[in-house]
């Protein structure tokens, strides 16, 4: 699985959260601030200053329903998440085709996530592309889903026409930096989990998260 999508809050946290960080507009900067040297060359938004009262609060919040959504740790396997912050791109900005910095200053980027938190009949345009090895996957998520995809991928965020789009994004670092190694451990907690919930518990089983167990202390760093 290349990449997890899911819904990880409500429609109505997503509006509360959109009011929230929309009440004073001095906190809003030109995104290029955080981005590397050949990002910042095709990055065109705003972002909420991570220091301001409002964006450490949201963050919080937001990173706190990530790490305690299961399917989602079963993914990702987050051994921190980091980075996190809120922008908005009006019509005609975007984000041009790059690939996140393999370490910043707040961690390694194993994985990225994008927090859909505007309505997609608010606005145009605005899809998050993501390249693949055979295709290109264009995002626009409903109001309160997450897609979370390996940081090594090439991707954009194509202009917007109308309206505004308002996400939260950032970044995971894993137990276990290998993509291939993460899929390999999240297939088979979810059929260990499934077998689980069929039949309940069993020495089979017990064997079967015995086998993950130690599969996660060798693979994991």
């Amino acid at each position: 699985m290349d990449l997890l999508i899911h819904k990880l809050i409500d429609e109505n946290k997503a509006k509360s959260c959109i009011k929230s960080i929309l009440e004073d507009d001095s906190f809003w900067v030109n995104g290029k601030q955080t981005a590397g040297s050949h990002a910042a060359e095709v990055k065109d938004n705003l972002q909420l200053r991570r220091d301001s009262k409002v964006s450490i609060e949201n963050s919080n919040f937001i990173s706190h329903q990530i790490t305690s959504n299961q399917l989602i740790k079963s993914f990702s396997l987050p051994r921190k998440i980091h980075g996190v912050m809120f922008t908005q791109t009006s019509p005609g900005q975007g984000y041009g085709a790059h690939v996140d910095n393999a370490y910043m200053s707040s961690g390694r980027s194993d994985l990225s996530f994008t927090l859909f938190l505007s309505d997609p009949k608010d606005y145009e345009g605005g899809e998050l592309s993501i390249q693949t090895m055979q295709e290109t996957k264009n995002i626009k998520l409903p109001q309160g889903h997450i897609v979370i995809y390996p940081s090594t991928s090439i991707h954009s965020v194509e202009k917007v026409q109308s309206g505004k789009r308002i996400v939260c994004v950032g970044w995971i670092q894993s137990y276990v930096n290998s993509h291939e190694d993460r899929e390999l451990l999240f297939g088979l907690d979810a059929g260990a989990r499934g077998l689980l919930a069929k039949h309940g518990r069993s020495p089979d089983i017990d064997l079967v998260f015995q086998s993950y167990s130690n599969l996660l202390r060798r693979l994991g760093d």
